[in-house]
């Protein structure tokens, strides 16, 4: 560690969202928690952290710290509130502004490096990089070349201007993070970035949070029965979070065995998000239709130690999203105990160690979904056995190896991007 060039300050981007926002609902979903958990631990490791979002209430004060060490800085860029992210590419300019004027406040060099979370923070990035003469890292989390290739039936296109704006930050990084060796792929492949930038470094879990508990006490205190049959979707409401899939599986599975009626619930945490907020009520209405109203609860994005509670109380964990970059919630609930059922797309089979910590299924076929489900809940032994593969899965993912992967990306970027400077050629 001594041995490394490290920085003093680092401008951390996260216009879209912010992590004081909960997971769950919006745009808030697993970056919030990544830029939260990194930016402690990058503190506490000597590292100051400046995060900028943009402001989305004229009631939200300038700064906030959200741990010593840790400062979230709101910009007023557009209006307060009723702002889509697809509509914020018209308001970077204006957040570029006032990252620019927070930093002209200060003593020259007050920023060591950049670290921008999705494109639209990675264009502002790409300009505060650039005016104030440091490294850019960025984590795109999410790709449109790659979203586009696996979309839902009633899910719409990534437009080509995202793809243009990726493109550009792909190429003004100094170091790309990308979160498994599949994303780094996709990096290099679809995007043409140079591999000798890109560099893995998985995501994590706050494994002194989400740890094992008492099923039993855990349903008690959620008004689960104790011999209910628990099915568990936690994310955004949106159609790329397929949640739609787990209830159509969920009424095959009750076709296919009537006698499940009796004890089955199919829980939905979370809100409605993207796409889904054109018809928040779409579950609801699907869960009607198929005839399982009675069978499906619906909760509202829960704070970490209430969804430590469910992943507790849960028999499996389901996440038949068509597009991820990793899946924090897989981790989560297999940190808990809970075995994961998981499409076998992008990050997820990273993230689920299939036949030992859960089971990945191929395509999104509700009754492909519920053999799956149905065939793991008859077998006690191997949901046993997947039980205590999950928590050992895990634990190779704690945020402490994350973040210390992350400071060796930082200091590749400052010594390259100064080697850059003496040669005046590129990284």
């Amino acid at each position: 560690m001594s041995e490394r060039q490290l920085p003093h300050r680092v401008a951390l981007l996260s216009v879209h969202t912010s992590p004081l926002d909960q997971p769950g609902t919006g745009d808030a979903g697993g970056l919030n928690v990544y830029v939260v958990e990194t930016s402690r631990r990058l503190a506490e490791a000597g590292v100051e952290v400046e995060i900028f979002t943009r402001a989305t209430s004229s009631d939200q004060p300038l700064t906030v710290e959200l741990h010593p060490g840790v400062l979230v800085r709101h910009v007023t860029a557009g209006p307060f509130e009723g702002m889509l992210k697809e509509d914020l590419p018209a308001q970077l300019c204006a957040v570029t502004a006032g990252v620019m004027r927070t930093e002209a406040s200060r003593d020259e060099g007050w920023y060591d490096l950049v670290h921008s979370h999705y494109w639209l923070s990675g264009q502002v990035g790409w300009l505060a990089a650039d005016r104030w003469d440091v490294p850019l890292v960025h984590t795109m989390h999410t790709m449109a070349r790659v979203k586009n290739l696996s979309l839902a039936a009633d899910d719409t296109a990534e437009p080509e201007l995202r793809i243009i704006g990726e493109q550009q930050v792909v190429e003004a990084a100094s170091r790309l993070i990308a979160n498994t060796d599949t994303e780094a792929t996709e990096l290099i492949t679809m995007y043409g970035a140079d591999p000798e930038r890109v560099r893995v470094v998985h995501p994590g879990v706050d494994l002194d949070v989400f740890r094992p508990g008492g099923k039993s006490s855990a349903r008690r205190e959620l008004g689960v029965a104790d011999d209910a049959v628990v099915l568990l979707f936690v994310g955004r409401i949106q159609p790329l979070k397929a949640p739609d899939v787990l209830v159509r599986a969920a009424a095959e599975m009750v076709s296919a065995d009537p006698a499940l009626r009796a004890r089955l619930v199919v829980v939905i945490n979370g809100g409605p998000s993207g796409n889904g907020m054109a018809r928040p009520d779409a579950l609801v209405e699907l869960a009607a239709e198929l005839g399982i109203a009675d069978l499906v609860r619906f909760e509202p994005p829960s704070n970490r130690a209430r969804l430590t509670q469910w992943y507790t109380a849960a028999d499996l964990s389901v996440v038949p999203s068509y597009s991820e970059s990793f899946g924090l919630v897989a981790i989560e609930a297999q940190a808990c105990g809970t075995p994961v059922v998981a499409a076998a797309v992008g990050g997820l089979p990273t993230a689920v160690a299939d036949g030992i910590s859960g089971v990945l299924v191929e395509g999104h076929d509700p009754r492909a979904w519920s053999h799956v489900m149905a065939r793991l809940l008859a077998d006690p032994d191997e949901l046993a056995r997947l039980t205590l593969g999950a928590r050992g899965h895990a634990e190779n993912f704690g945020w402490q190896a994350t973040t210390d992967q992350m400071l060796e990306v930082y200091s590749e970027a400052m010594s390259a991007y100064q080697h850059w400077r003496r040669v005046g050629s590129a990284i």
